[in-house]
């Protein structure tokens, strides 16, 4: 998995007071745990783009005043109102533990059912998966090619590697080919055609 690297300070106030002077100069607050002791720090809200503007997931090698740690973004909240983030907690990671995280969806192939007229749904665009930091995959990769109208592809039909596990219901469908309805309209002309034929 591609990481990405962010640069905070440390935090030597956590109060209410210093976190709303802090959102007021463009900073968000911070936590990283996971380790021997929670981090509190701060980032540029700017800085996020890279991180949460987009449709990828990426480890994160965090310079908090010159100490480099290594994490995944584990939880971000929004104002409610103007959508400015307001806080991001950081889980550290190690090659020694394995991890939960949501990795996207790449969808290859022209599915079949697409092609005769049918509307394709994605229905989930990541999927949990657990393993060691170093195994982690930038991508769950699906083949749509043979995906017909009115079928879909669970969880559990993916073909994944030893290196991670899918945490998802084996059931819950991810991706789905829908009849539209013209093609259900070509479907009774057919019907009636044949009808009149007899």
């Amino acid at each position: 998995m591609k990481s990405v690297a962010l640069f905070g300070n440390a935090r030597t106030e956590v109060g209410k007071v210093s976190t709303k002077s802090m959102r007021v100069e463009g900073k968000v607050p911070c936590v990283l745990y996971g380790g021997t002791d929670h981090v509190h720090f701060c980032l540029y809200e700017p800085d996020f783009k890279l991180l949460v503007y987009t449709p990828n997931t990426y480890k994160v090698q965090l310079d908090i005043d010159g100490k480099v740690y290594h994490a995944i973004l584990k939880d971000i909240q929004f104002h409610p109102v103007n959508d400015s983030i307001v806080h991001a907690d950081f889980l550290e990671i190690n090659d020694s533990k394995e991890v939960e995280i949501g990795i996207p969806v790449k969808l290859v192939g022209n599915s079949v059912g697409v092609r005769a007229g049918g509307k394709l749904v994605v229905k989930s665009k990541k999927l949990r998966v657990k393993a060691l930091p170093s195994l982690l995959p930038d991508f769950i990769e699906i083949n749509i090619d043979l995906l017909e109208i009115g079928k879909s592809i669970k969880v559990g039909e993916i073909p994944v590697n030893a290196n991670f596990r899918l945490l998802d219901a084996p059931n819950n469908p991810v991706v789905s080919v829908n009849t539209t309805r013209a093609v259900q309209e070509a479907a009774k002309a057919e019907e009636k055609d044949a009808k009149k034929k007899k």
